[in-house]
């Protein structure tokens, strides 16, 4: 079960990432660099480093509605979402 978690969070990380690349190029860099800074919480990597460094691990649910919130906005409020809808 913890392995299907981990790759639904690589997962999403990789569409968040995806959405910070295509504001940039397609919006503006300043909503595509703080898409790119958020996804790094569903990477691995960023999380265990955030596990060790500052011992504080992002609770599955917190993650859940964060990711809520951003495909909420990318789709509702932001311009990426007027492009193609």
């Amino acid at each position: 079960m913890k392995n299907n978690s981990n790759i639904v969070s690589q997962l999403f990380g990789v569409i968040v990432f995806t959405i910070g690349i295509l504001n940039i190029f397609l919006v503006d860099y300043r909503p595509g660099i703080i898409y790119i800074l958020l996804s790094a919480i569903y990477f691995i990597p960023a999380q265990s480093i955030t596990k060790n460094e500052t011992r504080l691990k992002i609770l599955k649910i917190f993650k859940i509605l964060f990711g809520i919130i951003i495909i909420w906005f990318t789709l509702g409020v932001s311009d990426l979402g007027d492009m193609y809808l």
